[in-house]
Parts: C-alpha cells; structure tokens; sequence
C-alpha cells in the first residue's frame, strides 16, 4: 500500500505542464474525497487500492484532455465555489468583468431586479445574488441540466434572492422587467478552431456556438431585452474580443443610449453594454 507523498509524486510526473502539481493535488484530494490542506498533514498515511484506482482513472481523462472542472465537479468563480457538471460552460475568471460592471449599477442598499439570461452553473446571477442581497435575480436558462446545476448551487449556498426559470433568452421572462440584464451567451462562430482544442472540446456546444459569425444569441437578447428592461435599465452582455464593435452596433439599432464597451484584466475587449433610455 502506497501512501499520500509517493502517490502525489506519481501524479504530479502523468500530468504535464506547470499547473502538474496543483492539478495533481486537487485530483488526489477528490479521489481521497479531503480538503487540500489536508495533504500536508497527512503526507505519510496510507492510501488503500480503491482511492489509488480512482486516482489512477482520473489522470488518465485529465491526460486525454477533459478539464479539471468536470474531474472533480467543482470550479471557483468570483468568491463562490460552484458544483459543475459536462451540463454548464465551466465559469472562467474573465467572466467576473461582466460582474464587477453589474454590481457597479446595482447599489448596495436598494431592492431591484436582475435577470442573468443563460446561466449555466449560474455563476453570474450567484455572484450578483451574493453581493446584493436586497437584489432579486432571476437565472434562465433553455437546459433542464443546467438548471439543475445552478439550482443545486443556489441550495448548497443558501441563497433565497434567486429564482430560475426555463426558457431561451427572453422568452423565458414573461411579462416581466427588470433594472439589469446581464447574459454570457454562447459567442463563438461554427468554424472556429479553436472549438477542436482544449476545454472547449467537453463543453456544452450550445453554451459556446452561436452561428456563423459567432453573434446569433447577441442579435436575439438585444432585439427583445429593451421590451423587459425598466426605463434607465441596463444589458449587459459578455462577447469575444474582436466582437465588441459589432455588439455596440446591434445595441445602437436596437434604440440603447450610453452605449460602452469594457475590457478585462488582459485589456481584451470582452462587455458591451447600453442602457435603455427613458
């Protein structure tokens, strides 16, 4: 029988690349079913043959390419740690720029209503939910799966400022309007390679392509958001880096005022947003 040291060097040489051993680390944590500072106090223990296979198995799909996110089912994003599943776009860190842009027109003190169109593991409406509590988030989503994922999330947080509802964009709103529309809606054109590589190959298809030129699902949320938005009521929505003029055009049609784009911390254009005028 092997113990938790040994078994961590193992793992850390079957991965590649310089995240081997925090990767290594969190894949042995989970198969130990441990919180990961519990490796430092336990390196000399004993690990039975039941954990090393499940071990044994796990870095082999990390080596074939399935990201982490869906080995262990969790992902940090923002100050939550959200369950995810093959089900939901996996929460990337560039995402809390859409955020942070939201909570900037959501005051801290103020009862007010947000809707977060396609919101997979509801990474964006929890975040939003969290710092806001007098804030009242609806999360849509046209996938039952996911649904179910952000509702779980939700549940195991304790958060009772969020609803979800199932539909595809606006349609899943009803009659209803809202102060803040924020949505991460899939972005990337049919062909692009970049879907045969990386992450992107166990993601959800419908969570990442939207046509052609990667802008279906904007054209369809800025065409009907304006109808469910209050008047001074914002959409904000997160796209790729060279879309940015092109989003801000479709906003400007659609009659949006205070039309901006934004960037992240790699200075990539990735919000756009506008506000409904009065």
């Amino acid at each position: 029988m092997t113990d938790v040291r040994t078994l961590l060097t193992a793992a850390t040489q079957a991965l590649a690349g310089p995240d081997a051993r925090r990767e290594a680390e969190l894949l042995l944590v989970h198969a130990l079913r441990q919180p990961r500072a519990w490796l430092y106090a336990h390196a000399g223990d004993p690990v039975d043959s039941t954990a090393s296979a499940a071990l044994h198995s796990l870095l082999q799909r990390r080596a074939a390419g399935e990201p982490l996110a869906y080995l262990t089912g969790t992902r940090a994003f923002w100050t939550l740690d959200l369950e995810v599943s093959p089900a939901v776009l996996i929460p990337r860190s560039e995402t809390e720029c859409l955020v942070e842009l939201a909570l900037q027109r959501l005051p801290e003190d103020k009862a007010m209503r947000v809707a977060d169109l396609g919101t997979g593991s509801g990474a964006i409406a929890l975040a939003l939910a969290r710092e806001r509590p007098f804030v009242q988030v609806l999360a849509t989503d046209t996938s039952a799966a996911a649904l179910a994922v952000a509702r779980g999330n939700a549940e195991r947080l304790g958060m009772d400022n969020i609803g979800f509802a199932r539909g595809d964009w606006c349609a899943a709103l009803g009659a209803a309007a809202f102060d803040l529309i924020v949505s991460n809606p899939p972005y990337i054109a049919a062909d692009d390679p970049h879907l045969a590589i990386g992450d992107l190959r166990f993601e959800p298809t419908a969570a990442l392509v939207a046509g052609d030129d990667g802008l279906d699902a904007i054209r369809i949320i800025v065409r009907d958001a304006i109808r469910h938005l209050r008047p001074d009521g914002w959409l904000l929505l997160e796209h790729g880096w060279e879309q940015g003029p092109a989003v801000r055009d479709l906003l400007a049609a659609a009659g949006f005022v205070q039309i901006a784009g934004e960037r992240d911390l790699e200075d990539r254009e990735r919000v756009s947003l506008g506000r409904r005028p009065r």
